[in-house]
């Protein structure tokens, strides 16, 4: 007999977004047994760390909420208890994860090993059409209500209500893809005509906002269509700022690491290369907090040379 598939939906809510850095200060976490709600847990923790104003911007918890809360040192065994051996479910996992697996090594030395699965790429490839792939666009997207989000219980809850069927439905598309491949040859042959329909509209799209660049730049006023849609110019400056002296800045603001991301290709490139030696490339790869893979269809076109 198959055994329970055990799933916990967290949400974390921290000091600040370098999960280096920052610490978690308040978790929630909802117990799936096949896909069924069982129990629940959350609490805060106090962190002993100044919390950062635009995370206290976006969840509302202050420092003096947080003076009566449990340790980590109190909390954190009764948190991965909680936990246990489940299938980590969260929207943008990688965030939660990495801020519970560097609190698992940082307190008792031990990497999480817990499989993780995040429903953000699920929601992509369910509803690719979706301008927002974030939580309240798949919370509202299955009438789940949000007027609470932002903390972590309010947030577990609401995913755990949405997984379910996000996951069903996940998996419905996937069986009709895997259906499809014996089709190959003939999909193989739409893709072309597509990407060749594609590159042409691409083309006279270009053409057409050329066009219209220069009718408003010549005074032409707003176009309405016969729909109802408008089309207006605008202009927008973008500025080039000097690093170092904006650094501490924003830093102080909690805003670094949206300002400055790493360039994992970079850094690949730099261990793969030749130019470090190996004990510098084993300590880059210490960092590694997860992998991901890269899959690329490439169309190769025929050599007519010879004809």
């Amino acid at each position: 007999m198959a055994e329970n598939l055990v799933e916990i939906v967290v949400d974390v809510e921290t000091t600040g977004l370098d999960y280096t850095r920052e610490k978690i200060i308040e978790f929630a976490g909802v117990k799936l047994v096949d896909g069924v709600i069982t129990e629940s847990f959350e609490t805060l923790v106090n962190p002993h760390q100044h919390i950062r104003k635009s995370s206290q911007a976006i969840h509302g918890i202050s420092e003096e909420t947080l003076i009566d809360a449990p340790e980590e040192e109190e909390i954190f065994p009764k948190i991965f208890e909680f936990i246990g051996d489940g299938v980590i479910v969260a929207h943008n996992a990688i965030f939660d994860f990495s801020f519970l697996n560097r609190t698992s090594k940082r307190l008792y030395d031990k990497p999480l090993e817990n499989r993780y699965v995040d429903t953000q790429m699920m929601f992509k490839e369910v509803y690719p059409q979706m301008e927002s792939c974030g939580l309240e666009s798949l919370m509202n997207t299955f009438r789940v209500d949000f007027s609470t989000r932002h903390r972590a219980m309010a947030d577990a809850m609401g995913l755990a209500q949405c997984y379910p069927k996000l996951k069903e439905m996940y998996f419905q598309k996937y069986d009709w893809q895997l259906s499809q491949i014996q089709n190959a040859d003939y999909l193989f042959e739409r893709y072309l005509r597509l990407q060749n329909a594609i590159s042409v509209m691409q083309s006279e799209i270009q053409d057409l906002r050329s066009i219209f660049r220069i009718y408003f730049e010549k005074g032409g006023k707003d176009i309405v269509a016969n729909s109802g849609e408008t089309l207006s110019y605008n202009s927008k400056k973008t500025f080039s700022y000097d690093f170092l002296q904006i650094k501490d800045i924003l830093d102080e603001i909690g805003a670094l690491p949206k300002a400055v991301r790493l360039n994992n290709a970079f850094v690949d490139r730099l261990v793969m290369g030749n130019a470090l030696d190996e004990e510098t490339k084993d300590k880059i790869k210490s960092a590694r907090i997860a992998i991901s893979e890269n899959k690329t269809l490439s169309v190769k076109k025929p050599d007519n040379s010879a004809s």
